[in-house]
């Protein structure tokens, strides 16, 4: 996936208000650029780091600027576009890069489901088999030591009810998938984050019970060639 236009870097001087944040260009302008981001963004969002920015064509935005990827630890960097994530799994899926999606006859996104039917789920596959398999997609982006990946970021009550969801999928007799889209290069396996949300490590343990399934995959990203997509598979430990 390319980003919307050539990424251009900055350093970060603070965000703020949840969606803003303040940027100093090489030639010391500081300017406002939108953050696509509701989240915590732990250990993300520290001054002073480089950041990568796209630049909106759209004369409708009030700020034309994007914040894309911040720099963190040794040189990992991080996809900080939360929108983006739901995008990457669908190309990878549709270019055959997830082994665990791999069959199927139509893709479909945002598509109502549920006991009240009151929720979407990112993806639905039409599997060669004739049966369906329901993917809700998340954002991994909180990147500890050695590697260690936690989601969420911060108590996620519209997580624990898509897992509720999920658990009852399966026990209806569908399949049901919670997709890592692991956004941070330095993350090699993802854990559910117990410190900050035990409720949804409890439900991520009784949907395995379950057998709903548990996939992760870790973004590629280039910020000369300004890509992004996702290539490795990684371990999601439990």
């Amino acid at each position: 996936m390319q980003f919307e236009s050539n990424l251009e870097c900055a350093i970060l001087v603070k965000r703020y208000k949840r969606f803003l944040a303040d940027i100093k260009l090489s030639n010391g302008e500081v300017i406002t650029i939108h953050c696509p981001n509701t989240g915590s963004m732990m250990n993300c969002q520290h001054p002073g780091k480089k950041v990568w920015y796209s630049v909106t064509k759209n004369k409708k935005r009030k700020y034309s600027g994007t914040w894309q990827l911040i720099e963190v630890n040794n040189g990992e960097l991080v996809g900080v576009n939360t929108g983006l994530a739901n995008k990457l799994a669908v190309e990878a899926i549709e270019n055959r890069v997830i082994n665990q999606c791999s069959n199927f006859s139509k893709l479909r996104t945002e598509i109502p489901y549920g006991n009240e039917r009151n929720s979407r789920i990112d993806i639905l596959l039409e599997e060669d088999s004739g049966s369906e398999c329901y993917i809700e997609v998340k954002n991994v982006s909180l990147g500890m030591s050695g590697g260690v990946g936690l989601f969420p970021d911060a108590i996620t009550i519209r997580g624990q009810k898509h897992l509720k969801e999920l658990i009852a999928t399966k026990k209806a007799g569908s399949r049901a998938i919670l997709f890592f889209c692991v956004q941070h290069t330095g993350i090699r396996s993802v854990s559910p984050a117990e410190n900050i949300d035990p409720i949804y490590t409890k439900l991520m343990k009784e949907a395995i019970a379950v057998g709903v399934e548990f996939i992760a995959y870790k973004a590629a990203i280039d910020t000369k060639l300004s890509t992004i997509e996702l290539e490795q598979e990684l371990p999601v430990k439990v």
